[in-house]
């Protein structure tokens, strides 16, 4: 199959961006594998599919592929890219529209100058809903406002503190002293698996600089380590304001870039502002795998 893509990025999270307002093309899960793999393929964290708005109440419909070939709820910096997309190619002259996801309809702004804002929705906090399974770990006496709590898992003679919470797909936030020296790559595939999470979960590292600044590493659920993870920095101030260590407005620094996340609290919605980049368009021949 001859197919075309964009390959964008938002602070170093990139994507493989697919254009199906007109046709379906109905992707198996190994296809999506091959367009993310960074040897064979084209290399991208998410593959994004934008498709025409399924009623009148939307402008469209986009749906995430991690690079596992597995459907994902939400992403952050894929939303961006998104409004960035569409625009770019003439698909809306719009410059805020209304996107339905999986998880439900998001509201996306491009500001005037370039960067995009997202209303990302409310923090979800009910364990069911996130999903979380409280007998696999251990309550932790907490200050934390909302209905957020800090848990303990344990594996193999490990355990880390968690907060779990929802952005539209389940996170958990460990806060450390140093993300350098934070054991992202060994801890994360692990909690990511942890039978606490019935649908495995991203899991944040983050650490406090200021009350209006942390830095974060993620390691993304299908994904492994990315440069930047949208939900992922919405999920880590969330947490670190219901705890009562962080302001409304925090800048949060990952490897590949700076978003701004703002949060008033309770159901009110997290806002999300950063860039949105176009790094080139191609054609690819894509093989007939399933």
């Amino acid at each position: 199959m001859h197919i075309r893509f964009t390959k964008m990025q938002g602070a170093g999270n990139d994507f493989v961006v697919l254009d199906e307002t007109q046709q379906r093309l109905n992707l198996s899960p190994a296809q999506y594998r091959w367009l993310a793999d960074r040897h064979f393929g084209i290399g991208a964290d998410q593959i994004l599919s934008v498709r025409a708005a399924p009623s009148p109440e939307v402008d469209f419909e986009y749906v995430i592929h991690n690079a596992d070939g597995g459907e994902v709820e939400h992403c952050g910096n894929g939303a961006r890219c998104f409004v960035r997309y569409v625009r770019d190619q003439g698909l809306t002259d719009k410059t805020s529209v209304r996107v339905k996801v999986h998880g439900g309809v998001i509201t996306l702004h491009q500001r005037a100058d370039g960067l995009v804002s997202v209303d990302m929705g409310a923090p979800i906090w009910d364990l069911p809903r996130i999903p979380f399974e409280p007998l696999h770990a251990q309550a932790l006496p907490s200050k934390a406002t909302q209905a957020a709590g800090r848990w303990r898992i344990v594996w193999s003679g490990h355990s880390a503190d968690i907060t779990p919470v929802s952005m539209g797909n389940p996170h958990a936030v460990l806060w450390v002293d140093d993300v350098d020296t934070a054991p992202v790559l060994s801890w994360g595939p692990v909690i990511e698996h942890h039978p606490a999470f019935p649908k495995r979960v991203n899991v944040g590292f983050a650490q406090i600089v200021s009350r209006r600044e942390i830095r974060l590493r993620v390691f993304e659920r299908g994904a492994g380590e990315t440069l930047a993870c949208g939900t992922g920095a919405c999920a880590a101030v969330v947490a670190g304001q219901a705890l009562g260590w962080l302001d409304a407005d925090v800048v949060v620094h990952a490897r590949g870039g700076t978003l701004e996340i703002s949060w008033s609290g309770d159901a009110s919605s997290v806002r999300m502002t950063g860039a949105a980049t176009t790094v080139f368009h191609g054609e690819t021949e894509l093989p007939d795998i399933t």
